[in-house]
């Protein structure tokens, strides 16, 4: 444990600008946390008493004297008390503020600290304690001249022909199918898990869309498509699957459930013609050429992000070599949240379909721990090179990336903007725009070797879902037959 002590004295002339006189010992339990045991000076206590009775003197207001005429030892006396409660927290926040300017660690969080454990003595020193989670101090590794591999790709027509399929399920009309169930086709069912013959979890009338792959947020049934090829209304299937280390169920992470699916109604999807009436619902369009255009700058922006994340690994794979860092569970815990939300909001820049993004999502609450570890230290590297570089927000930065959203959702960006501000956003997504420069100019000075880029093939139906319980088990609603009886959702967009 790294122990280390710094002293502060004061000496501007100003009284409201003296320093305090500090005593800090920071210790280090890990690479993010810190102990810090502050000492305030008597000297500095006494000092912040007479200005606090300074101040009352004039409006003290003491049986048997005119307000402001009470002896001021009286008037001590009567308000003591109330007076070292006020100093404590002044005495409080000009020390943090003063150890936050002076102290070399970066914060990450607020201080925890124990306000009811902290005291004014009546003589001495004051002492208080706190714990604050901090940027790691790592060596800055070389990020010029990195040789990196970047995808890339033309677009042809059947790219195009696909995605134009995938758009069109979010207009798609589900109807009721007789026939045995096929790839692509939407099931709706009851889904039951148990272990040991106890129920775990169940779900109501869950719509499903038959894919190879099934991807819950705590586990995947992969095999589902040929575990329900063929099921019509009454039949029932049944697999086993195992629940990942990050499940919201923490007694059941690891464990093998098994798990039902009861199948009440089999529908099919019927899409849309692309008449001029249904090119103008969808965006406005003037003509299917046009809309062909927006569909093939669309698969622009995804190749973009791809080549991000796909740069991006490789250079935090360069630039984390040396970061084995302890992070703490509790920031992990909280961050996961943070990590989960930064890299939604990506992807619905990149113009990603809700289907897809869900299939994402699931993939990071599955594997949560590792996956917010990594992005915590990618984010400590990236945000040291922002600072190094001079690198900054701006607004036309914010209104950029709000549009790109906004055009994604088929929300006004007003609205975007002011969803994001109200759930506390904004500085993920500055922290979003701060990366995405920040690798911008480690491309800008790297060697590419460019490679083909094949798309992954959308074989997997996720669900918000939780098969194991817990808290945040349904915490996103999903799609239920009553929903999927007319339309199919973004969502069910795959």
């Amino acid at each position: 444990m790294a122990d280390e002590s710094d002293e502060v004295n004061g000496g501007d002339a100003s009284e409201e600008n003296i320093k305090l006189s500090l005593e800090v010992q920071v210790e280090s339990p890990s690479a993010c946390e810190r102990h810090v045991t502050v000492t305030i000076s008597r000297e500095d206590i006494d000092r912040y008493l007479d200005t606090a009775f300074t101040d009352m003197m004039p409006t003290a207001n003491v049986a048997g004297f005119r307000i402001g005429r009470a002896p001021r030892k009286l008037v001590e006396n009567r308000h003591k008390q109330e007076i070292g409660e006020q100093i404590k927290g002044t005495l409080l926040m000009d020390s943090l503020g003063q150890i936050s300017e002076e102290q070399e660690f970066v914060a990450i969080s607020e201080p925890e600290l124990n306000l009811d454990a902290v005291e004014v003595p009546d003589e001495g020193p004051m002492t208080f304690e706190f714990d604050i989670e901090v940027r790691p101090e790592f060596d800055m590794p070389k990020w010029e001249g990195l040789k990196l591999d970047r995808p890339v790709r033309d677009f042809s027509d059947e790219d195009v022909d696909l995605q134009l399929e995938k758009m069109l399920t979010r207009f798609g009309q589900l109807v009721p199918h007789e026939g045995p169930a096929e790839d692509g086709d939407y099931l709706t069912t009851h889904v039951v898990t148990t272990l040991d013959g106890n129920q775990v979890h169940r779900e109501e009338e869950r719509v499903l869309r038959v894919r190879p792959t099934l991807s819950f947020t705590d586990s995947e049934l992969e095999g589902f498509g040929k575990l329900v090829e063929g099921v019509v209304a009454g039949d029932r299937r049944t697999a086993q699957v195992t629940l990942t280390e990050d499940a919201p169920n923490e007694d059941l992470r690891g464990k093998t459930v098994d798990i039902e699916f009861e199948v009440l109604e089999v529908k099919r999807l019927k899409l849309p013609e692309l008449t001029e009436d249904f090119l103008d619902e969808m965006g406005g369009f003037e003509s299917e050429e046009k809309l062909r255009e927006a569909i093939r700058a669309n698969l622009g922006r995804q190749l973009e992000y791809e080549q991000q994340q796909k740069i991006r690994g490789q250079i935090t794979d360069s630039l984390t070599i040396a970061a084995d860092w302890e992070l703490p569970p509790g920031l992990l815990k909280r961050q996961s949240v943070r990590e989960l939300e930064r890299a939604v909001m990506e992807l619905r820049r990149a113009g990603f379909s809700e289907a897809e993004i869900r299939v994402r999502e699931n993939q990071l609450q599955q594997n949560s721990a590792a996956s917010t570890a990594q992005g915590l230290k990618e984010h400590f590297i990236l945000e040291r090179i922002a600072e190094e570089a001079e690198i900054e927000a701006e607004e036309g930065d914010f209104e950029k990336e709000i549009f790109l959203i906004a055009a994604q959702s088929g929300e006004s960006p007003r609205r975007v903007r002011a969803s994001i501000e109200k759930r506390g956003l904004m500085d993920v997504l500055q922290n979003q725009i701060l990366e995405r420069k920040v690798l911008e100019l480690v491309q800008s000075k790297a060697e590419f070797n460019d490679q083909p880029y094949d798309p992954e093939p959308m074989d997997v139906e996720a669900v918000y879902l939780a098969i194991g319980g817990g808290e945040g088990a349904a915490s996103i609603p999903d799609a239920t037959a009553e929903d999927a009886s007319e339309t199919v959702e973004a969502e069910a967009s795959s």
